[in-house]
């Protein structure tokens, strides 16, 4: 179990998986080798294997408890849910113990208040929903789901999404309508907040309508970073841009000014797919930023350093 504390609010990582995922050069815009070699850190064994040539990629859930809510951002990719595609093989028919590393969290999926998606893709929603019979059901009966307006008119009706990324569409049939469907979703816009202190703003880029989570009480500070970043590559090299990303040049915005808001007031950044530990601050340079691993509540501090 991953924890961190921030203020009065507990941070727990609910691990789907952690696994070999794409070559940095296939998902990664821009990427050069050379980069890992003047970046240290984001060689590190826990981020990047040589041997395979491949990125250690982990999908997670952030778990707060704050104020006696239990708020889940983001729910990984699923089991059991047909992803055929070429490019999804990795997330098709999955059996993963998500649900039994959630209960080693103390949780049980009645006990979460709030879901909240910062986007709408594969491995964000997968376990909003669950299999019951030949019905896809929400996995979480006593939640509120959240989802940004933007993100989900983007995604339905007449919403350019299924056109921009037309594997996407059987995700949101299977992991988001049924919520939609089971009156258990609320929409939400950048600026407000999911409950005091803890709100969402714009993060555009990935997707057009990409909600990111921030906490600010003081100087106790964290920012849930959906996917602005995939591989702490791109805290020294921002110009590196995932190629899932549907607007490039806005992603990049929006990922230097994330990079400027963590540095400027050491904010907890908390990614959604770096590997171990998963979490970390982010330093000015003289020529940019640096990427800090930060020690879990449960880890040596030793552990955490690359």
């Amino acid at each position: 179990m991953t924890t961190f504390t921030v203020g009065n609010v507990t941070i727990l990582r609910i691990e789907e998986v952690l696994e070999l995922g794409y070559p940095p050069e296939f998902l990664l815009v821009g990427f050069d080798p050379s980069m890992l070699e003047r970046h240290p850190v984001a060689a590190d064994a826990r981020f990047f294997n040589r041997e395979s040539g491949q990125s250690w990629s982990s999908i997670h859930s952030w778990l707060l408890k704050i104020d006696g809510k239990t708020i889940l951002i983001d729910t990984c990719s699923g089991n059991g849910k047909a992803r055929a595609l070429p490019i999804f093989k990795r997330f098709h028919m999955l059996d993963l113990p998500y649900l039994d590393n959630l209960a080693a969290a103390g949780v049980a999926p009645e006990d979460v208040d709030i879901v909240f998606c910062t986007h709408l893709h594969i491995d964000h929603v997968g376990w909003n929903t669950r299999r019951e019979g030949d019905d896809w059901v929400p996995t979480f009966p006593n939640a509120r789901y959240i989802f940004g307006r933007g993100e989900y008119e983007h995604w339905t009706g007449d919403g350019k999404g299924p056109q921009v990324f037309p594997e996407n569409a059987a995700v949101i049939e299977d992991s988001v309508l049924p919520i939609i469907q089971a009156g258990m979703f609320e929409l939400i816009d950048a600026g407000q907040e999911i409950v005091p202190r803890l709100r969402v703003e714009a993060a555009p880029g990935h997707t057009k309508d990409q909600l990111i989570v921030k906490y600010e009480c003081g100087d106790a500070n964290f920012v849930i970073s959906a996917d602005v970043l995939h591989h702490p590559v791109q805290v020294f090299e921002p110009s590196v841009t995932s190629r899932f990303c549907e607007y490039p040049d806005l992603a990049e915005k929006t990922r230097r000014e994330l990079l400027a808001y963590c540095a400027d007031t050491d904010a907890l950044l908390l990614p959604m797919h770096f590997g171990a530990p998963h979490a970390g601050r982010v330093a000015r340079t003289a020529t940019g930023y640096e990427f800090l691993p930060e020690a879990a509540a449960d880890e040596n501090p030793e552990q955490a350093r690359p």
